[in-house]
């Protein structure tokens, strides 16, 4: 301590607190620019709001110190964080809308597809989209639907249920999954049919490409970092498909195994829109059921016009279903 007994004064405490709050700001204006070597930068865009969390914890060490250098440096991420996130805090969502759609992830594990499906039903919904659809949970899952349902198309482990007619329906080739190693299937990681189709719903306004899609997995396996390269492909030939569509109002229902702030989905994110961005309140994390964490259940959009977006109470899958109002 000086001579005087006086300590350092406010601008000069709390260095390395300043310090930190800065690179926290830095993060998160120059995620793009992270390393994606072993999916670093995949994981962090993954998680980026939750960065924001570290402000609160910053300020508390920037009051105890007294430090007005740690405060003023705390402007930056705060100022970040809501240039990238702030809208999300406002409900957008509007009344009316001329379609309901619903995507939801099954669960391969789902023990009550039964209860499963009379909860999605119940929502509303006039298009379904389901993934993780297993060979023996299939005819449930179509017995339960049917009723409310009439036309439906299911394609590997991947389907779609409607109020309106369908057609033109098939399979989209977004790859199969590969390795970390290559060829060689990761251990715990199973291959599948068919994971993506596309069909057109016909509406009083015209047709409506619809696709229902479930990208690959991500796994962290040791030595290999954060697995991210099946989706990654699958992502690619995705926005592939997506790009050639004709028609000119298109929607994305699917499990994309990401979030739209991650750098793999550039393709798809530059043709179509959130609707959770655009219409929703909140985050809209729709993963893991029991304490969602991110929003990796998209329904994405062009040509329409999103009025709502929500997610829906969880089911016995390990996603909750998410859903948004449309309209022409």
């Amino acid at each position: 301590m000086p001579a005087g007994g006086r300590g350092p004064g406010p601008w000069r405490r709390g260095a390395v607190l300043a310090v930190l709050a800065l690179l926290l700001g830095l993060l998160l204006l120059l995620h793009a620019r992270i390393t994606d070597r072993g999916g670093v930068g995949s994981l962090v865009e993954t998680f980026l709001p939750w960065f924001g969390l570290f402000v609160p914890v910053l300020l508390a060490g920037a009051l105890w110190r007294r430090s007005a250098s740690a405060a003023v440096a705390l402007l930056l991420p705060v100022a970040i964080w809501l240039s990238l996130f702030g809208g999300l805090l406002v409900d957008k969502s509007r009344s009316g809308g001329d379609l309901t759609v619903v995507s939801h992830n099954v669960g391969a594990d789902n023990h009550d597809p039964v209860g499963t499906a009379r909860d999605l039903v119940a929502s509303g919904a006039d298009v379904l989209a389901l993934q993780e659809i297993t060979p023996q949970a299939k005819p449930l899952y179509g017995k339960e639907l049917a009723r409310a349902y009439p036309y439906r198309v299911v394609l590997g482990t991947v389907g779609l249920w409607s109020r309106l007619p369908l057609s033109d329906t098939r399979p989209v080739d977004i790859a199969q999954d590969v390795g970390p190693l290559g060829d060689a299937k990761p251990a715990g990681v199973k291959l599948a049919g068919s994971r993506a189709l596309r069909a057109t719903v016909a509406t009083d306004q015209g047709p409506l490409a619809v696709y229902v899609a479930h990208l690959g997995s991500v796994r962290v396996f040791p030595g290999n970092g954060f697995w991210t390269d099946s989706r990654d492909r699958n992502a690619r030939a995705l926005a592939v498909a997506v790009a050639a569509e004709p028609n000119e109002r298109v929607v994305l229902l699917g499990d994309l195994n990401g979030t739209t702030d991650d750098r793999a989905f550039a393709g798809i994110t530059s043709r179509l829109r959130s609707a959770q961005e655009e219409a929703g309140d909140g985050f809209g994390f729709s993963w893991p059921a029991r304490f969602p964490v991110a929003r990796i259940d998209q329904v994405l959009v062009r040509g329409v016009e999103p009025e709502s977006s929500w997610v829906l109470p969880a089911t016995g899958s390990d996603h909750r279903p998410v859903a948004a109002g449309i309209s022409w």
